[in-house]
């Protein structure tokens, strides 16, 4: 009776571990349509906002972790920069993280709400829908099931919303793009066709948890699981790897995964704090390196003739070798535009990833591949 109650305890732990990964267990994932998570946002409570309770000594920033004052790996430079500009153009909600993709250093952390002033946290909370950002994950298993950046698929419309016909061939099928322009340019049509002719929900799944979607994170600063529903329906499987599902990301998590193509396919977690920076960072692979690099090249498409062309070409404002994704979502009622821009610079040598997040009412003044490309020129214009 004794050993049958140790096993049960032993099972019962076993299987408390397993939850708490993550790994067993259905997530609640909240849909976009009925209960956005930014209508529910509170704010983080003062003595864990670590940023806000830091100080200058020596030049440096440190705050109190632990019961004791540690020094922040923040560049404070970049960090006011980024919260002026924020500031100067009111935005109603927004944040920008920028990551040192081979360490972890987190080098900014930037945040401003017009909308609600004392709101804090928007930089590690996944309230919002990753939108094409989650097409990264989605070419990234379409490349590791052996479908190469070059293959091409027609497709027709599609510009706002994906119906169910279009995922079959047509004569109607006039616009024909490789998978990697259909990155560079974020065709959803030609994303969902691609989704349904090559993936299943497995994959895609494997794929999204190998991104740490649907992980916890461990971080000083409270940080959200980012929360990908992968659904089993072939159509609304198709939806998801467009970038129309269910699917949450932070701006923490997103320079982090920007961070896992200029690592080569491999994983380095966000660090806060000098001491906590590994000597040699653990080598979690996510993809391998020669996805990591075909990746690299299809976002770098994103800039040289995609839906960053304009914003990385305007004159004294580029940034060479840059790589990265957009992506843009709106909510109807209330209205809110999301625009994200992740990615890193410069291709051969990274120094610096960034994500970037801003949720606008109709009428806007900068979105967020402005302020992503933003983040990457002030910091490698100081850069040594």
């Amino acid at each position: 009776m004794k050993w049958f109650l140790l096993l049960v305890l032993v099972a019962a732990k076993a299987l408390a571990e397993e939850d708490e990964s993550g790994d067993g267990m259905e997530l609640e994932v909240p849909s976009r349509l009925v209960a956005p998570p930014l209508s529910k946002v509170t704010t983080i409570s003062p003595e864990r906002d670590v940023l806000a309770k830091s100080v200058f000594i020596g030049g440096k920033l440190f705050a109190e972790h632990d019961g004791q004052q540690r020094q922040l790996t923040i560049d404070a430079t970049l960090q006011q920069k980024l919260t002026e500009v924020l500031r100067e153009y009111e935005t109603p909600y927004a944040a920008v993280v920028a990551i040192e993709p081979a360490t972890g250093r987190v080098l900014a952390m930037a945040e401003h709400s017009e909308a609600d002033p004392g709101l804090r946290g928007l930089s590690t909370r996944a309230l919002y829908p990753a939108a094409s950002i989650f097409k990264i994950v989605t070419a990234a298993a379409l490349l590791d099931v052996g479908i190469s950046p070059g293959e091409e698929l027609c497709s027709y419309g599609g510009k706002r919303k994906v119906t169910p016909a279009q995922l079959l061939d047509s004569e109607k099928d006039t616009r024909c793009l490789t998978l990697s322009h259909a990155l560079a340019v974020s065709a959803n049509v030609l994303f969902a066709k691609f989704t349904s002719r090559y993936l299943d929900a497995e994959k895609l799944k494997q794929a999204a948890r190998a991104f740490h979607f649907n992980v916890p994170w461990r971080f000083p600063v409270p940080t959200d699981m980012s929360l990908a529903s992968v659904p089993q329906d072939t159509f609304q499987l198709a939806l998801t790897g467009a970038g129309f599902g269910d699917v949450y990301l932070s701006p923490l998590h997103g320079a982090a995964l920007a961070s896992v193509a200029a690592n080569k396919g491999l994983w380095r977690a966000p660090v806060l704090f000098e001491n906590e920076v590994p000597l040699e960072p653990p080598s979690e692979r996510v993809i391998s390196e020669d996805v990591a690099t075909a990746l690299t090249s299809m976002m770098e498409e994103t800039i040289t003739d995609g839906t960053a062309r304009r914003i990385f070409h305007e004159r004294g404002m580029r940034v060479p070798g840059a790589v990265g994704k957009t992506g843009s979502l709106a909510d109807k009622q209330p209205f809110r535009d999301y625009s994200w821009f992740v990615g890193f610079a410069p291709r051969e040598q990274p120094r610096v990833a960034v994500a970037a997040i801003i949720v606008n009412d109709p009428k806007w003044r900068i979105r967020a591949t402005w302020l992503g490309r933003e983040a990457m020129r002030l910091f490698l214009s100081r850069a040594p």
